[in-house]
C-alpha cells in the first residue's frame, strides 16, 4: 500500500483538494445529497469530547499523506502542513455563511492529524531499536 501511494502522489493532492472544497463550501454538500438540506451535517458516529467526523478526515488524510511521502525527507513539511491545514480550514469557517467554528471541530481536526504523529514516530523508534 505504502508503494502505491508513493508512486500516485496525484491521489493525495485530489484528496486535500476535495477536502479545501467540502470544508469552505457554505453548508453541508453531502448534508444536501443525503437529506436534500445543506444545513445538515451527515453524523458516522456520535461525538464524544472531539468532533469524530472531523477526527476520521484528518486521520485519513494524515495517513494517506505519511504513506505517500514516507520516503521522502519532508516528513518535517508535512506534519507543519497537517497541522496547519486542520488549524486554518476550521478558522475559515468564522467567515463562511452557514458553517460555525467550533473548539470541538478544531480539536477534532489535530487529534486526528496528532494521532497519526505519534503512530509514525513510535514505528520508526520500534525499527530503530530492531536494528
Amino acid at each position: 500500500m505504502i508503494k502505491f501511494f508513493s508512486n500516485y502522489r496525484i491521489f493525495f493532492y485530489l484528496m486535500n483538494l476535495l477536502l479545501i472544497f467540502l470544508y469552505l463550501f457554505p453548508g453541508s454538500i453531502l448534508g444536501w445529497i443525503i437529506y436534500s438540506d445543506k444545513r445538515i451535517q451527515p453524523q458516522l458516529t456520535p461525538d464524544f469530547i472531539i468532533s469524530s467526523n472531523h477526527f476520521y478526515v484528518f486521520f485519513l488524510l494524515s495517513i494517506i499523506g505519511f504513506f505517500t511521502f514516507i520516503k521522502t525527507k519532508i516528513m518535517n513539511y508535512l506534519i507543519i502542513y497537517l497541522i496547519s491545514l486542520s488549524t486554518i480550514l476550521e478558522i475559515f469557517h468564522l467567515f463562511i455563511p452557514q458553517r460555525s467554528f467550533q473548539w470541538s471541530d478544531l480539536f477534532g481536526n489535530l487529534f486526528g492529524v496528532i494521532f497519526v504523529i505519534v503512530l509514525y514516530i513510535l514505528i520508526n523508534k520500534y525499527e530503530h531499536f530492531k536494528k
